[in-house]
């Protein structure tokens, strides 16, 4: 191991202590259940804002989108880009305000819970709500220790099992003791490090490829490389055609917010509901910039190739074009090599500050909604905080035993999981902050065919091709919401204690 290597190991591990001082810190704070899945509801709006995004974004950011852009170019990256902005914006505007009025007043600290209270509903949606988490959280949690195990194989030589199972004991740890606010905070903190990740790379790659101007001039030389209706398809050198349908169908990525319980737990975590709107802004803007330098890296970072400056890559290994950069960086002494430390780990951040809060979201379905709620089993506060701890551990275990083939997809499950949440979830909440009528056998039907109808798409309607291969989100999302609004009108209205308690929390 050179001396860049070292150094760069040093800054990734002097990040990786910071997380574990901040998880034992945290842990002194945690003295009951509320405490440790929503902080006490003690966040600030900013701390908010940037937990809330980075837990979102995961590795995709600072992997997967400037790994499209440097194969195809802008269109793809940027029309999943804008249906993400959008659906950033619009559940920040229309969800975050309703939800923390809401099951403040309702007393629910999970997602589960809040269906469960909303609709007077003992064990039904509970449970079903707690499965759902749990099927697609886990080999959510299992992508992101497979993409921690991944870049330390691919960085120093290590193995890829050993490499995998240290960064999931350092989330597990961190997690598990600090609870909610230690997740918060580190994902605050995850999210400045891939905002100084995403600011040196974009000047670093434009400088390597020998300017601005140059890498425009190579964008521009290739065919449909700069439009937003074709793609580059490098192996004919040619542009290939960007259909209305696959729009929609990126777009549709947007859809998935309402649904996705990490971000919305953050929504609930909130001290105070009217500084919702100032992490709003603070959410929108770092999300559109954030997302715009991550393609415009894929871009630089092709032309950086056409240079000379670093290999040429293809298929999977585009997503590595921030390493490679990050690598030829190191090379320019000590402190090149630190900084280089630096972007590295804020690839580790983009997925532990996911990971944590898969954790979370999927342990509280397991100890309070399930083994509390559903099944009955009383405890202490103090024994229920003791098994929410022991919960994340038994999900981690499962989640390294899931991630412990180095070959296994990383994107792929993100885009499932993502899907599944959006589709279950995300009409079930919609009807229940904005539509008095709702009732729980529309959500229970609507939760369940949404979940059901994801899998049905992705393995047996997508397959055949045409204007049927679009994202399964989109059309999951619609029939879910169909089905919601058609079996709450089909049966019986909900009592007169559940509207009141609706006017009470939303009209005020």
């Amino acid at each position: 191991m050179n001396v860049s290597s070292i150094l760069i190991m040093a800054a990734i591990v002097c990040y990786l202590g910071l997380m574990l001082v901040i998880g034992f810190h945290f842990s002194r704070t945690n003295t009951s259940t509320d405490d440790f899945y929503l902080g006490g509801r003690k966040l600030g709006p900013f701390v908010t804002a940037m937990s809330a995004e980075a837990s979102d974004m995961s590795s995709w950011l600072l992997m997967g989108l400037p790994g499209v852009a440097y194969l195809s170019g802008i269109c793809d990256a940027a029309w999943t880009a804008i249906g993400l902005a959008l659906g950033t914006w619009l559940n920040w505007f229309f969800v975050s305000k309703k939800i923390r009025r809401y099951s403040h007043q309702i007393g629910a600290i999970t997602v589960p819970d809040f269906f469960s209270k909303r609709y007077h509903d003992k064990n039904m949606l509970n449970c079903i709500a707690a499965i759902v988490i749990v099927i697609f959280f886990i080999p959510y949690t299992a992508s992101g220790f497979a993409a921690c195990g991944k870049l330390f194989s691919t960085l120093f030589g290590v193995d890829y099992m050993a490499a995998m199972v240290i960064c999931a004991v350092i989330i597990v740890a961190y997690t598990a003791l600090g609870g909610f606010l230690a997740a918060s905070t580190t994902d605050l903190i995850q999210s400045i490090v891939m905002t100084v990740a995403l600011v040196t790379v974009v000047f670093y790659s434009g400088s390597i490829a020998g300017g601005f101007d140059a890498v425009l001039e190579n964008a521009k030389a290739l065919p449909g490389y700069l439009s937003f209706t074709n793609t580059y398809d490098a192996a004919a050198g040619a542009a290939k055609p960007y259909g209305i349908i696959t729009i929609c169908s990126m777009l549709a990525w947007g859809l998935g917010y309402f649904g996705m319980p990490h971000v919305l737990l953050r929504f609930m975590a909130i001290e105070d509901e009217n500084k919702l709107t100032t992490s709003r802004r603070i959410a929108s803007v770092w999300v559109i910039i954030s997302m715009a330098v991550a393609i415009f890296i894929g871009v630089c970072g092709l032309a950086a190739s056409k240079a000379g400056a670093i290999d040429t890559l293809s298929g999977s290994d585009s997503e590595t074009i921030i390493v490679k950069i990050a690598g030829l960086l190191s090379s320019h002494g000590a402190a090149a090599a630190i900084l280089a430390g630096i972007i590295l780990a804020g690839i580790l951040a983009a997925t532990m500050s996911t990971a944590d809060s898969q954790l979370l979201a999927a342990s509280s379905s397991v100890s309070q909604n399930l083994l509390r709620d559903t099944f009955g089993i009383q405890m202490s506060e103090k024994a229920s905080l003791a098994a929410a701890r022991i919960t994340v551990l038994f999900i981690s275990i499962i989640a390294v035993f899931l991630a412990r083939d180095p070959s296994s997809s990383v994107f792929g499950i993100v885009s499932f999981a993502w899907a599944g949440f959006g589709a279950a979830f995300g009409p079930v909440m919609l009807c229940a902050l904005f539509w008095k009528r709702s009732n729980k056998y529309g959500a229970f039907a609507s939760m369940l065919s949404g979940g059901i109808m994801i899998f049905v798409w992705k393995y047996l309607v997508r397959p055949m091709g045409g204007a049927l291969d679009i994202y399964e989100l989109l059309p999951a999302f619609l029939i879910a919401l169909a089905v919601n609004i058609v079996v709450s009108l089909l049966t019986e209205k909900p009592d007169a204690s559940i509207e009141a308690e609706f006017e009470r929390a939303l009209n005020r």
